[in-house]
């Protein structure tokens, strides 16, 4: 079968691979559709930062080179000796987290973790291995298109559980790419009143539009970016979020969100920042971090996005053929402001 493998920067290969053996707690799922995300860019352009190079990954045991992909559905094709809550035919959405599983849900991501798709093998290809317990029932008339979508998503339904978001509250979010518009869907769903994208992008913005924001503010068309959002929310965001993973952008959270307001870290940050924590306790803001997910909120993503509360199909910019996943799938995620969320279309390969 083919397979689009991680062997370097910049160098990824859609070649030939074996379908290692199933074990008995594993399904083998048809992979329908696969999304790249920013980890996936990431790993293109400057990695390994996941993948595991010198020796196997603590926690699955995978290696470079390897199949990447961690953002996939499928339907059961064959399932293990030990498997009982799945049937083959049984369409699903797959949580890519690895984890040691000795801590409760919200804690476990935080005691050591790794990824399907980016520690071993995963779902940039026709079938791939999977344990049961990191499958998720779908309805079978939903889009497996659309529920390619619910890992992305679960990133952001995270983040706005850790922003503790009620209803009425408002919001500013600081970055619109495909996490930044996915967090606007989840917290309009979570019951905000105003949401705020702030983006150099006006095309991002407009998506951000699309998927629940209120109001944008583009920083290179306002003389004062946290005037532009002042006059928007008088006295500040209940909730803001820093998903650009950037020093401006880092300050202007804290800036922009009301006193004893929390401010949630979604960006991987790929350089470090410096920090006065000075500022932060002057503000009277709260200071958070979100990574992942917990299987709860997983779950909770599957029946948001599923029964259409939350709608995602807005992210959805191009949908590809594997053999172009580097031209028209990582190149052009680098190159093309207008693209956030390129699905690869697995449902007819074989």
């Amino acid at each position: 079968m083919k397979a689009a493998v991680w062997h370097g920067v910049k160098d990824v290969r859609v070649e030939d691979v074996e379908l290692k053996p199933s074990k008995s707690n594993e399904v083998v799922v048809r992979v329908a559709y696969a999304g790249i995300c920013g980890s996936d860019l990431h790993e293109y352009l400057e990695g390994p930062v996941f993948i595991p190079v010198d020796q196997p990954d603590e926690l699955t045991g995978g290696e470079a080179p390897l199949t990447m992909g961690h953002e996939f559905s499928g339907i059961i094709e064959k399932i293990g000796t030990d498997v009982t809550n799945f049937k083959v035919g049984d369409h699903v959405a797959i949580n890519p987290t690895v984890t040691k599983g000795n801590l409760a849900s919200d804690l476990d991501v935080y005691d050591g973790y790794s990824f399907i798709g980016l520690s071993t093998d995963g779902g940039f290809t026709s079938h791939v291995n999977v344990p049961e317990e990191n499958l998720y029932h779908l309805p079978t008339e939903f889009s497996l298109e659309l529920a390619a979508t619910i890992e992305p998503t679960a990133v952001a339904v995270q983040a706005v559980k850790e922003g503790g978001l009620r209803f009425g509250e408002k919001v500013v979010i600081f970055g619109a790419g495909p996490i930044g518009v996915l967090v606007a869907a989840a917290a309009k769903a979570a019951g905000a009143t105003k949401i705020v994208a702030v983006d150099l992008s006006d095309v991002r913005l407009k998506k951000a539009l699309e998927m629940g924001a209120t109001d944008v503010v583009n920083p290179a068309e306002v003389s004062d970016t946290i005037a532009a959002i002042s006059d928007i929310i008088p006295g500040g965001a209940d909730v803001s979020f820093e998903v650009a993973g950037v020093q401006p952008t880092f300050e202007q959270a804290i800036d922009a969100t009301r006193p004893r307001g929390t401010v949630v870290i979604v960006s991987i940050f790929a350089r470090p920042i410096t920090f006065d924590p000075m500022k932060l306790m002057n503000a009277g803001v709260k200071l958070t971090t979100t990574i992942a997910y917990s299987k709860e909120t997983f779950q909770q993503t599957v029946d948001l996005v599923s029964s259409e509360q939350i709608n995602v199909k807005p992210v959805i910019t191009d949908m590809i053929a594997l053999e172009n996943i580097v031209s028209n799938g990582f190149e052009a995620l680098t190159q093309d402001k207008s693209q956030a969320k390129i699905l690869i279309d697995l449902s007819k390969e074989q």
